[in-house]
């Protein structure tokens, strides 16, 4: 039997990756009360149950202390139930925006600021997430893309490390993304911005692409970003780290960052067993 316990902090996605489990065949209990937690294992652990795989939520919440649930978690592991836990995660100004947009009150905040409720909730879940066999930050997902890492993980099997990876292109000239986590600087390529026939294209044309990697400089550097991103990515994973941004800029964001992110994107996508997309914040200003 297969069983998950998917857990992480109010707004991240639990209860869309609840139904994501759901509907790849999971048998999935939600909001579970913390004393009924054993029982639940111990009848779904029998040798003759029909059930094979088992997602289990846990949350916050302010009625019942989360350690009870971590305490038995513990306890099942020490008694041979095997389990794994996905930790659903987000960025606290993401967790904050989504709060807004519902208007809903945080669980451990029903009467104050959310930014405390959210700082509560992670304070409490630090040590079960240091525990979590995966964890998935939706900061910067799609549905359809957390649907891909859901099902990368437990539909394919396939080995995770939690960590996605953006490669972002943008322009200078609109301001470097907060979050990025490096950020290159191409200006240094020729700007076919002022070549005519190529000023209204964009990176995603072939004219534009093929204009820019005609530089031996670009293919250059592509290689060398790449060699450096093969070593800092797994020093990432095996530090932990969840979510990492990696910015291309040039001074507009249309041309010569945007060939730059499609060349790196495209020799990174199989490169690891990690998350990887793909994004151009700044391709249609002005346009």
């Amino acid at each position: 039997m297969r069983f998950v316990v998917v857990t992480g902090m109010s707004g991240s996605g639990k209860r869309t990756a609840m139904k994501m489990l759901e509907d790849v065949g999971f048998y999935c209990v939600d909001n579970l009360p913390v004393p009924l937690i054993e029982k639940f294992v111990e009848l779904i652990a029998t040798p003759n149950s029909e059930i094979n795989k088992v997602a289990l939520g846990l949350d916050v919440r302010a009625d019942q202390p989360f350690g009870d649930a971590q305490r038995i978690l513990d306890e099942l592991k020490e008694n041979g139930y095997l389990f794994e836990i996905l930790f659903m995660d987000a960025g606290d100004s993401v967790l904050l925006k989504r709060y807004k947009e519902t208007r809903r009150m945080h669980p451990l905040a029903p009467e104050g600021r959310v930014e405390e409720g959210v700082r509560k909730e992670r304070d409490i879940l630090q040590g079960i997430k240091q525990k979590a066999d995966y964890v998935i930050d939706t900061s910067n997902l799609l549905t359809r893309e957390l649907k891909e890492e859901i099902d990368h993980i437990f539909v394919s099997n396939e080995e995770y490390n939690s960590l996605m990876v953006t490669v972002l292109s943008f322009g200078f000239k609109n301001g470097i993304p907060a979050d990025a986590d490096l950020v290159y600087d191409v200006r240094f390529l020729p700007n076919p911005f002022y070549i005519d026939e190529l000023k209204y294209k964009t990176g995603n044309d072939k004219e534009v692409q093929d204009y820019v990697m005609n530089f031996p400089e670009a293919s250059v550097f592509l290689n060398k970003l790449t060699d450096m991103l093969d070593f800092l990515i797994p020093n990432y994973v095996k530090e932990g780290k969840h979510q990492l941004v990696i910015g291309i800029g040039c001074t507009g964001g249309k041309h010569r960052s945007v060939t730059l992110a499609n060349e790196l994107y495209a020799k990174m996508k199989d490169h690891g067993n990690y998350g990887i997309k793909l994004y151009h914040r700044d391709i249609s200003q002005g346009v």
